[in-house]
């Protein structure tokens, strides 16, 4: 059988054309570095407005990038994490958790952080948020009195954890130092009726739980990652009664999920409700519909969003449920307006169980056998 063969001028065409093609791309799309990052123009400025949990900042309406300044105070205090049980909290903001803050994807973040002069700690803040070494921690590192100034892009659109990272870093956590920062996207996210911020976390005190007055940090219970409170908002009840959550039926609502940790992951769960939306682990896509619990880990965050339909009192937990029913870990979403019988009807009647011949007889096995077991 005889080969094919390229005449010396073919071959050369040919390998004068794949050289072409390695070296220079077919069109100006393959010229794309994925790893370029847009830096959109900055005009003007704004000082971030920050808020307490529950509340969370209004959405940003604005088609362009700006300087966005934050200002942080760490101030150390005293706080009441359950009813009679007091907590030296170290804190973002004077509350635990920490300030929520918004800003949109491709501002210029200046950010100040104040260390009260009557701190006793040096304190600094580690946000997610940031792409730069230590998220910000080592820029920020500031002793009583002093304040530090910074500035990053924020990239990277999503719902991110913030928290401080001095020495002993799980110290510092666990003594209430934690917060969440959304990136919004350029494009905004879609809209609800209302928004609300929830933080789980955990304190580790030398008192058993509920045990009254001021109590210290255990280090060997957060070791053994062992807390006597797991809570939402910075205490047992914090979101319950005064502090409950509201919505109207009709309306869809949107949690910003948090878990300051330092040690438990969350099972996040609403009893009454499934999630419509979840965007898992915060990123900025729907990556899942009709949610019954889902996973927040340490350290992250998720963000949810579901219609109510009806009235009633919805409540939040973590599902790993004696961490809700006697660790703290519980909130409750009030939901008042028009029933709809045809979605819920609630309790119609209680009748009187009557036994039945059946019924009978299957009572008398059960206890016939139950004796020849004996």
């Amino acid at each position: 059988m005889q080969r094919a063969c390229l005449p010396p001028t073919s071959l050369l065409s040919t390998l004068f054309a794949l050289l072409l093609l390695g070296t220079f791309p077919l069109s100006s799309s393959a010229q794309t570095n994925p790893n370029d990052v847009y830096l959109p123009p900055i005009e003007g400025e704004e000082v971030a407005v920050l808020t307490d949990a529950p509340e969370v900042p209004a959405p940003i309406t604005r088609d362009y990038a700006t300087r966005m300044i934050v200002n942080l105070d760490v101030i150390e205090t005293v706080d009441e994490i359950a009813p009679g049980v007091e907590y030296n909290v170290w804190t973002f903001g004077g509350e635990v958790p920490g300030k929520f803050i918004r800003v949109r994807e491709g501002d210029m973040v200046e950010f100040h952080m104040r260390n009260m002069p009557d701190s006793r700690m040096p304190h600094n803040i580690d946000l997610h948020a940031v792409t730069g070494t230590g998220g910000g921690a080592h820029a920020t590192l500031v002793p009583p009195g002093k304040e530090a100034v910074m500035e990053f892009r924020a990239l990277k659109p999503g719902l991110y954890v913030y928290h401080c990272a001095t020495t002993p870093v799980g110290m510092h956590i666990a003594n209430g130092m934690y917060g969440l920062i959304l990136v919004e996207p350029k494009e905004g996210l879609p809209e609800v009726d209302r928004e609300y911020y929830v933080m789980q976390s955990e304190f580790y005190t030398v008192g058993k739980h509920g045990e009254k007055g001021l109590q210290q940090f255990d280090l060997q219970k957060a070791i053994d990652e062992n807390p006597e409170y797991v809570v939402f908002n910075g205490g047992k009840g914090k979101m319950t009664g005064t502090g409950a959550i509201e919505a109207s039926p009709g309306e869809r609502v949107r949690l910003f999920v948090g878990n300051g940790g330092p040690n438990l992951a969350s099972s996040f769960h609403v009893i009454g409700e499934m999630f419509d939306n979840v965007y898992g682990e915060a990123g900025t896509r729907v990556t899942q519909n009709n949610v019954q619990t889902t996973t927040v880990p340490p350290g992250g965050a998720a963000v949810v969003d579901f219609k109510v339909d009806v009235p009633g009192t919805y409540t939040l937990v973590d599902h790993a449920i004696f961490r809700a029913f006697n660790k703290g870990a519980i909130g409750i979403l009030k939901v008042e307006g028009e029933k709809d019988p045809n979605i819920f009807s609630g309790q119609t009647e209680v009748n009187d169980v009557k036994p039945t011949t059946s019924d009978a007889k299957a009572t008398d096995s059960s206890t016939e056998s139950g004796r020849k077991k004996r």
